[in-house]
């Protein structure tokens, strides 16, 4: 098992033509690597991993922040359907300002006052397109 001293740094950088935050060790190891979807400014984080060799030694915890941070200095949002992310993001709330919250869910184009055409009168077929 590879030991890491608590004092390494470990870097995270974004690797988008893989859609993954990447964790990289000073000595230039790959330690991990939080993947994700972006949509606009928005990234879905969707599944995180840390190279075994590494694990429960605060890499996971690192790479999130990371990852955040470089999101925050892009202004973009999260959405952490990771379980990982998400557990941390629960445990770390001076992030929570980077969640997207979803108020718009579209614009009704249908029924009574939607805006749009009402639903036909019962016994009336429905108008054809263009009328």
């Amino acid at each position: 098992m590879t030991e890491v001293r608590p004092h390494v740094t470990v870097t995270v950088t974004d690797d988008p033509a893989r859609s993954v935050f990447v964790a990289t060790l000073d000595d230039g190891t790959v330690a991990g690597g939080a993947y994700y979807h972006r949509l606009g400014g928005t990234v879905i984080f969707t599944h995180t991993e840390v190279d075994p060799a590494f694990e429960g030694q605060g890499i996971g915890s690192r790479l999130a922040a990371g990852a955040l941070g470089l999101v925050r200095a892009a202004g973009g949002k999260v959405v952490p359907l990771c379980p990982f992310v998400r557990g941390w993001m629960a445990k770390h709330p001076e992030h929570d300002d980077l969640l997207k919250t979803f108020t718009d869910f579209g614009t009704r184009t249908g029924g009574p006052g939607a805006g749009g055409p009402a639903a036909p009168a019962a016994g009336k077929p429905a108008p054809a397109a263009g009328e």
